[in-house]
Parts: C-alpha cells; structure tokens; sequence
C-alpha cells in the first residue's frame, strides 16, 4: 500500500513524525537522562519500560552505554576525558561527528562498568535491547512502512537522524560554544535558547550543568522547559515522583550573623553567588570608571574587554583572553582589588576545609575585609551575604 494502514495525507504523515520524534526527545530526556543518569526522578515501571521499548525502537542506543558516557561528560566535562567536548575535539568534529563519537566512546567497557550502575539489568535488556540494540531500528523501519507506506521511509530517516542531530550535534557540540549563560560554572556550557520546545529542554544546558540534579532546567521566569512539563503531566497521574530541584536562594535583610546555613547558602548556590558579585560589585565599578575617565583615550577599548572578561572563568579564557585579562588586572588597581576579593570568595569552598566551624570562619574573614575596605560596594556585599540563606524546593 502507497499510503500504509493508515492512508494519511502529507499532513498527517508529518503530524505523526513530529509526535514521534517528541516521544523519542521525552524518553531521552526524561528517562535516559534526568531519571537514570541523574536520578532526579523516579518513574512508574510501566513508563520506564515504554521509553526504554521506544529508545530501542528509534535509536538503539543503550540505556547503560549512554549513561555511562553522560555521566563522564559531567566528571570531565570540557576536560581531558569528556567525550564529546567542543572545547577539546572543537566544534565541527563535535557537531557533524557528534554520533561518531558516542560510538567510540561506548567501546571502552572499562568506562562503561565505571559510569554505567544502576540501570536496568533484567532478562530483557540482557537479551534484547544490549544484545540485539541495532535490530529495533529495522523493526521499526518495518512498522513505519506497515503504517504510512512509502512515506513511512522517509520518515523512519527523520527519526534515525534526530537524536544524532539534535543531541548529539546541538546539544553538545553548540550547547558548549554558543549562547547565553546564567552561571559561570566551570565548564563551557549554555543555554541556547530560553524556549526549548523541540529537545525536551535540553538546551538550557548552562542551567543544567551548575545544578545537574535537578529534574527541572528552566531557572529564569522566561525560560521554557518542555520535558519538565511532561514530568509534571506524569506526576499528576502518579506516574513520575521528583526527587530534586534546583535549591533557590533566599535574602534576608534581618540576618546579622554568618553561621552554618549562610555557608551552606553559599557554597550550595556559589554560582548564583558570583553572579551577585559581578551585578553588584563588578558592573558598577566599571560603570564608575567609566564615569570618572578612567577609560577614556587609549584605554576605550578596556571597558567593554573588562565587562565580558570579569564574567569569565579563567580555566575558560584562551591564552589571548587570559592575557588581556592579566593586563586589566596589572593595568588598574580598582580592578585588580575587586578580582583578588573575588578570588579570596571563591577560595571559601574550592579550599579544603577540616569542619564546619572553619569554613564559617572563612566567610566571616572575608566578609570583614571587605567592610574594611574603605570601598562602599564591597562593603554592601558582605551584607547581601549576612542576608543569604538557603530554602530547597518541595519536590512535590
């Protein structure tokens, strides 16, 4: 038959692919990565054992290789050892072999033992979705053709293409390159866009790389998460059960004392942290040099290098950007107070501490040099810091 069992038209044809490929993006997404990667989520056995038939079907990845290999993209994520970096292999191998990579990668049975705990071991992942993982792709192929006819090979190709595409190649390839970041964490990682309507959420990667646990992506009010709203589908039939959300923190100007849940503030939403102390400190500093001509003549050009360096990590600056950066820091004494301010901060939680009590007093030792100063804006910073404090998301 021309037009298979179910004699659509082209529209219906593309109506049904684009169901399909969203199905595949939701099992992706949803179960493969938030639930089983991550274990931000819990799903109901009848789910998990749907999304993995489907992934068998569409993708023939395994449930156990892809685990293992996104869990070393986090522990290495834009080092030596990440899998598909960008930033190590650049960006074209990344985006054009992106899917090649993934293959190589899954050879390493070392690697795989390491990462890939877990997940599903039964009778049937042992002996049809592992051993037979590249027949699921035929099977569907056949059932596309029983369905749609002809055009159901065309649109078997889509569905063979799309993760490879869009994962493989957008998501960690540009999602490492371009874009806009919310948190300097310490990787490359960035948000696309903030409406993720075709890839499940996925491209808010900056957001899902500073709190990777989290069954949730979109942080800002404007940003859009497609698969978070599938899960919340699914909770409302108890068919999902969220385990862990982004911690949000909270400022209270009542505060007075830096004790045990200000640290805990701080170093649970550090980068939140740094994000405050550019808006707060940087920015304006720069805009009062600015003002006062500090920037003027031959040093124009360091404005606008200052505003984007000094929102940069420094293990992600290239050796020209590094250099730049050096020259603000020995060039201009205001900038060089505020960087070993920002240093000393970060050194709070990137330094080994032996208790609790210690990594109070660090804080509270670096909040009384900054009111000590004599400069006003780190002064009212170790304020906004007296204010944190940390409040965790009901998962419910």
């Amino acid at each position: 038959m021309l037009f298979g069992l179910t004699n659509l038209t082209w529209r219906g044809d593309l109506i049904a692919l684009l169901v399909m490929t969203q199905i595949t993006i939701a099992a992706v997404t949803i179960f493969l990565h938030r639930c089983q990667t991550h274990r931000a989520l819990t799903l109901h056995p009848i789910i998990s054992h749907f999304f993995r038939l489907w992934l068998w079907l569409t993708t023939g990845m395994v449930t156990r290789e892809w685990v293992a290999i996104h869990r070393k993209h986090h522990a290495h994520s834009d080092k030596e050892g990440d899998p598909h970096s960008p930033v190590m292999f650049g960006l074209k191998k990344v985006f054009f072999e992106g899917a090649e990579l993934y293959r190589q990668a899954r050879k390493d049975k070392e690697m795989v033992a390491r990462y890939g705990h877990s997940t599903p071991d039964d009778w049937i992942e042992r002996n049809v979705y592992s051993k037979h993982s590249a027949k699921g792709v035929v099977v569907m192929l056949l059932i596309n053709l029983l369905c749609f006819g002809l055009p159901g090979l065309s649109m078997w190709a889509v569905q063979m293409m799309w993760i490879p595409l869009w994962a493989a190649g957008v998501i960690n390839g540009i999602g490492h390159a371009w874009g806009y970041r919310n948190f300097e964490c310490l990787d490359a990682a960035r948000n696309l866009i903030p409406w993720a309507f075709w890839i499940g959420g996925e491209e808010l990667h900056n957001n899902h790389h500073t709190f990777a646990s989290s069954a949730k992506f979109s942080l800002k009010w404007w940003e859009f998460d497609l698969g978070w709203m599938y899960i919340r589908i699914l909770q409302f039939f108890g068919l999902a059960k969220v385990k862990k959300l982004p911690p949000k923190l909270i400022r209270n100007s009542n505060r007075q004392k830096i004790d045990i849940d200000t640290v805990k503030a701080v170093v649970g939403h550090r980068f939140q942290v740094m994000a405050h102390y550019y808006k707060q400190v940087v920015k304006p500093m720069l805009k009062q040099m600015k003002k006062d001509g500090v920037f003027a003549g031959k040093n124009k050009s360091y404005f606008h290098k200052a505003k984007y360096l000094f929102k940069r990590q420094e293990n992600l600056m290239n050796e020209h950007a590094k250099n730049i950066f050096a020259e603000l820091v020995e060039k201009f004494d205001k900038l060089k107070l505020i960087y070993q301010y920002r240093q000393n901060l970060q050194n709070v939680w990137l330094k080994t501490a032996n208790s609790q009590k210690e990594l109070v007093e660090g804080l509270q030792q670096w909040c009384k040099q900054a009111e000590e100063s004599g400069v006003s804006l780190l002064k009212d910073f170790s304020k906004t810091i007296h204010s944190y404090h940390l409040v965790v998301h009901s998962a419910q």
